[in-house]
């Protein structure tokens, strides 16, 4: 009986299910709690999905590890693969300000709020990673300047199961994506130029996948 795993690093925990992948039956189980707050190092994500994975018995007899977690975090890393700063939760405020300026570099009022609903799909929020990048850029132009690269809490989880090989490894999917404020599901392209006007440059970002496209290799010794 061939066995799946399934990731759920939410705002709270880090949750481990690992399944058959016939029957759908349980076969075992691991949790780790998450740190509480708004601003989280990915550290304590990734110890906690390993004390998850530990407790689930380990990965070595899975056939395929599937990741899902908190959308719309905003996770920067500098040219050699390093955090920059701890990450901005969806559940972050603090770029209120910036999603009402986003909104009025469109046109404002209604225009602003149609532009941005016919770019992206969505109207900029606080949570939106594009929002998070804006106050970044005006409140820590230092750690700004390091970034190489952003992606979200699921794609910095996936990427760190396959070992970290490299920025241009970084992976996400199409709901993932679709919250960052500069993506596109009607065209399903990236909408660059919306992140460029976000953070003042255009760091690179994960490959959308489409659904039947793996993210990576499991790398046993990340773990």
């Amino acid at each position: 009986m061939p066995l799946v795993a399934g990731v759920d690093s939410s705002t709270q925990s880090c949750k481990v299910v690992v399944r058959d992948a016939e029957t759908g039956a349980l076969v075992r189980q691991g949790r780790a709690p998450h740190p509480a707050g708004t601003e989280v190092e990915p550290a304590a994500w990734w110890d906690a999905l390993r004390a998850a994975v530990a407790e689930a018995g380990g990965l070595a007899d899975v056939a395929a590890v599937s990741v899902g977690g908190q959308q719309h975090g905003m996770v920067c890393l500098d040219e050699a693969g390093e955090v920059v700063r701890p990450a901005l939760l969806w559940n972050d405020t603090r770029s209120a300000d910036a999603a009402r300026d986003l909104v009025a570099e469109a046109g404002g009022g209604e225009t602003g709020r149609r532009f941005w609903a016919e770019a992206t799909g969505a109207v900029p929020v606080a949570s939106f990673t594009a929002t998070k990048l804006r106050w970044l850029a005006r409140h820590e132009p230092a750690n700004a300047d390091r970034v190489a690269a952003v992606c979200l809490p699921h794609d910095w989880l996936t990427w760190r199961l396959a070992g970290a090989p490299g920025l241009d490894a970084l992976r996400t999917d199409r709901g993932d994506a679709s919250g960052t404020g500069y993506w596109s599901p009607r065209t399903g392209e990236y909408r660059l130029d919306l992140l460029e006007q976000a953070f003042g440059r255009r760091p690179r970002v994960p490959v959308v996948l489409g659904p039947a496209e793996a993210a990576g290799q499991l790398d046993p010794a990340a773990l």
